[in-house]
């Protein structure tokens, strides 16, 4: 067995991480010394090799937890992982040949196609493999079938991506500003985010958004994510979700 401290050693994951791990149930030790030290045999060892893995491809800590909780065989994981690790490498190697036809172009002083741009950025399989955590735990969780990203949608996927990330960019720093969920800020946010939703054909109600919101705090997965990315984003979130939603019924 090893100790919290030799674990560190071997994998390079901090003492205060892997104390992290335990406290929301990742990675619990094998058992517990009479002294109160942490112990870990070669079963935790490999599951923090599978978080490592996870890591590596930018999931949370909570979809990690998902992900593994839902996958006690680790022949099946390991090869969902490579699975995941190649995609990664094909799309890092058409970004890299675009970097390097662009640096050639400029040197011999041509101009690239607009196409050629931006080969390479968030491709179908690369969209495929980031949901593909998501995509597993919907299924296991909520019987959803999987959502599978053509090449023909791929622009779109972007664009609602990058919308997504803004959005969800202001509201984190609204929070950390100090902001009320019911300031005309975070209401202007919500309502932006609403309109580029039925510019795009998915018409949301402030109600629906509102019930969208307090399902994501109480699931686990999502909650995670949110929070992944600022803590108390999902409560404010639903919070200020909750309060547009009031703010935009008749009276």
């Amino acid at each position: 067995m090893y100790t919290v401290k030799e674990i560190s050693e071997l994998s390079g994951v901090t003492v205060k991480a892997l104390h992290h791990y335990h406290r929301i149930g990742l990675l619990a030790p094998g058992r517990i010394s009479e002294a109160g030290y942490r112990l870990y045999g070669t079963q935790e060892l490999e599951r923090l090799q599978h978080i490592m893995f996870y890591k590596e491809l930018d999931f949370g800590l909570a979809q990690i937890k998902a992900m593994l909780d839902g996958t006690a065989d680790r022949p099946t994981l390991l090869a969902k992982q490579e699975a995941l690790l190649l995609a990664r490498r094909q799309r890092l190697d058409a970004v890299l040949h675009t970097l390097q036809t662009s640096i050639g172009s400029l040197k011999e002083g041509r101009n690239m196609t607009e196409e050629d741009l931006f080969k390479g950025f968030k491709t179908e399989m690369a969209w495929n493999a980031a949901l593909e955590g998501q995509n597993r735990y919907l299924k296991d969780a909520y019987g959803l079938e999987p959502l599978a990203v053509e090449a023909s949608e791929v622009t779109e996927m972007n664009e609602k991506a990058e919308e997504a990330a803004t959005f969800m960019s202001e509201m984190a720093r609204a929070l950390r500003e100090g902001a009320k969920h019911s300031d005309e800020r975070v209401r202007g946010c919500i309502r932006s985010h609403l309109a580029f939703l039925d510019a795009h054909g998915h018409p949301t109600s402030p109600d629906e958004f509102a019930a969208r919101n307090r399902f994501f705090l109480q699931d686990d997965f999502h909650r995670g994510m949110l929070e992944g990315q600022q803590t108390g984003l999902a409560y404010y979130l639903a919070a200020a979700a909750d309060s547009f939603a009031a703010a935009e019924r008749p009276e």
